[in-house]
């Protein structure tokens, strides 16, 4: 495991979420969410980021995926922050137009310590399997949120949506990957004027 790894827990009367995170991985992951599709979204996220993720979810699902997917993006955000530590040599900065089939997603994300999320997926049918495809915009207001950064996902193309939904995953994390990586010119250096993105 490398310096950049956190371990952490959160238990509510809603969710029982325990996780491991490392930036520096290889995408090795070990995902049981209690949501098949999630578990995929999470599996792809984890692979193009290069991150390994073991993450353990308990939730009340018989209610709806809704609190999982909500506690799990605020758990995976907050160990994004603390992994980044006081973000000193990070990129800051990462995005990427990526294909999905006949799905074009673009993602941007700026590590900056203000939360925002700029969402533009056009999702067209409610449900891909048992999952409410509106769960997705609510994932990523909870990662922006707890992470501190601002997050934009913008839809150029698509019809199918677990394309579009899978792409925005595979997009997020390819732009989060070039975001926390560490500029080895400038590897005790904070991104900013100000000195502090915290």
């Amino acid at each position: 495991m490398s310096m950049r790894t956190v371990q952490t827990a959160r238990a509510t009367d809603e969710t029982s979420i325990s996780l491991t995170l490392d930036l520096d991985g290889s995408g090795l992951y070990d995902i049981d969410t209690g949501c098949g599709f999630l578990n995929h979204m999470l599996e792809l996220f984890t692979r193009h980021g290069r991150f390994n993720l073991n993450l353990r979810c308990t939730g009340d699902v018989q209610v709806d995926y809704h609190h999982t997917v909500e506690d799990i993006a605020i758990v995976l955000g907050r160990a994004f922050s603390e992994a980044l530590g006081d973000r000193a040599g990070i990129n800051r900065y990462g995005d990427i137009t990526l294909p999905m089939d006949e799905a074009l997603i673009l993602a941007a994300v700026d590590i900056s310590g203000r939360a925002h999320l700029g969402y533009a997926l056009e999702i067209p049918t409610e449900k891909v399997g048992d999952f409410d495809t509106e769960l997705v915009e609510e994932f990523l207001s909870g990662f922006a949120r707890s992470l501190g950064a601002s997050i934009h996902v913008r839809q150029l193309a698509g019809k199918n949506s677990h394309h579009i939904i899978e792409g925005m995953f595979k997009a997020l994390a390819r732009a989060m990957k070039q975001a926390v990586a560490i500029d080895p010119a400038y590897a005790d250096e904070i991104p900013s004027t100000k000195g502090t993105i915290l």
